[in-house]
């Protein structure tokens, strides 16, 4: 690490002194390269004494010029040798990638490590201008793109999973899009790509969308972009974000190549309903259904209560009990959606966070919309279409970001108006 650092022998010199470091770290094993990452973390930190002195002699110069001294002096003490040591692998031709993975192990090292969290936070700022926007290439993926990337493709994707060749073939067809960000020093790897189909109306069912006998439509007569996907592929570069952008690009260069399309949305789960949901009825809540509801579910029979309402999730493949549970399921989500917050005011869900965040506005709830195991234990099979409306997006935004306000369409707010 001293001799990464020493500067002697030239640039050259220290981009193969900085090879051989990640190639010692490589052959570790867990422990090893977490008493690495320490040693890296402790020795190479601020010199805080130094720090100390540049403060004070900020605070007692004189003139205009001192002062610009001491403040640059400052500037360079606050910054720690381990961050001119990391940048050193930038150069590196997979230097990026292995700067990536270090955060990644960083995330959950620096849970128990106070240590260990400062130079993860270290290394997210060297990303963060890393991976700014303008850094990153947007390209479209096809069945003809390699197939290494293929196979990336398939073991990135987080929302719904590929089964196989045959499945992604499918997400791919003339009727499909898939696009992603690339970084030029990780040319190979995608950062973050969206899966998108292009149908008639507002997609409801993901089942549908993913339908493998499903027959190839013309994409130029399609009148609506549905966003199904979309998948962060870097666990080290969680915090630093990409998707709003993408979406915009995306939006951007489907409009331009299909002109007749109206409609921008999404097809997405809740993630964080059922969790809620189940967590309202430990705490005793006896306020989330309404008469009429409680009678219906109470007609259920075999157990079914308003004291057990959660419980009886797990029956929704009986359509007896998907019936009676639709409506107030659906009421309940709305009102999950636009009215739980989380401490900083922001919504409790993630992916509902993340679309108002970009302008989207929450359009319509989809009953049994995935009910695969997954959809079912996440969002009690419930699906949402958060609605790009173009001319609204930075109205949207603001309104979010600025007020905390959901914007959602009239039929939603009346759903919660009723709870």
């Amino acid at each position: 690490m001293l001799s990464c650092l020493d500067g002697r022998g030239g640039e050259v010199t220290a981009r193969a002194r900085a090879a051989d470091l990640g190639r010692t770290y490589l052959l570790l094993e867990s422990d090893g390269r977490e008493r690495f990452l320490q040693l890296l973390a402790s020795e190479f930190d601020v010199d805080r004494a130094e720090i100390d002195r540049c403060c004070r002699a900020v605070t007692n110069t004189a003139g205009s010029d001192e002062r610009t001294a001491a403040e640059r002096a400052l500037r360079a003490a606050l910054e720690p040798p381990r961050i001119t040591l990391l940048r050193r692998f930038n150069a590196l031709p997979e230097g990026v990638k292995f700067l990536v993975d270090r955060r990644a192990e960083l995330i959950d090292l620096g849970q128990r490590d106070p240590l260990l969290a400062g130079l993860e936070e270290d290394l997210k700022r060297l990303l963060a201008n890393w991976f700014d926007i303008g850094f990153l290439e947007l390209r479209r993926i096809t069945w003809e793109s390699p197939a290494a990337l293929l196979e990336k493709l398939m073991a990135y994707e987080a929302v719904h999973e590929i089964r196989g060749w045959t499945d992604l073939k499918n997400r791919l067809e003339a009727d499909r899009r898939c696009f992603a960000f690339f970084h030029p020093r990780m040319p190979d790897e995608p950062v973050i790509f969206v899966e998108v189909a292009l149908v008639t109306g507002m997609a409801s069912d993901i089942h549908a969308l993913l339908d493998e006998a499903a027959p190839i439509t013309d994409p130029h007569l399609a009148d609506a972009a549905i966003f199904y996907s979309i998948s962060n592929c870097q666990r080290g570069l969680a915090g630093i974000s990409f998707g709003d952008f993408l979406i915009k690009r995306v939006v951007d260069a489907l409009a331009i190549e299909l002109p007749r399309l109206k409609v921008f949305a999404t097809l997405s789960p809740v993630p964080g309903f059922r969790v809620w949901l189940e967590g309202q009825g430990r705490v005793g809540r006896d306020d989330l259904l309404l008469p009429a509801e409680r009678t219906a579910i109470e007609a259920i029979g075999e157990g079914g209560s308003e004291h057990d309402f959660p419980g009886l999730l797990d029956r929704l493949a009986d359509p007896k009990v998907a019936a009676v549970l639709r409506d107030p399921l659906i009421r309940l989500c709305a009102w999950y959606l636009l009215r739980e917050k989380t401490t900083s005011g922001r919504a409790l869900d993630s992916v509902a966070h993340f679309h108002l965040s970009n302008g989207a506005r929450v359009e319509r709830l989809n009953w049994l919309g995935d009910v695969s195991d997954k959809g079912l234990q996440q969002s009690a099979g419930i699906m949402v279409n958060y609605l790009y409306r173009l001319a609204d997006i930075e109205v949207n935004h603001e309104a979010y970001r600025g007020e905390g306000r959901v914007v959602a369409a009239s039929a939603i707010r009346n759903l919660v108006r009723s709870s």
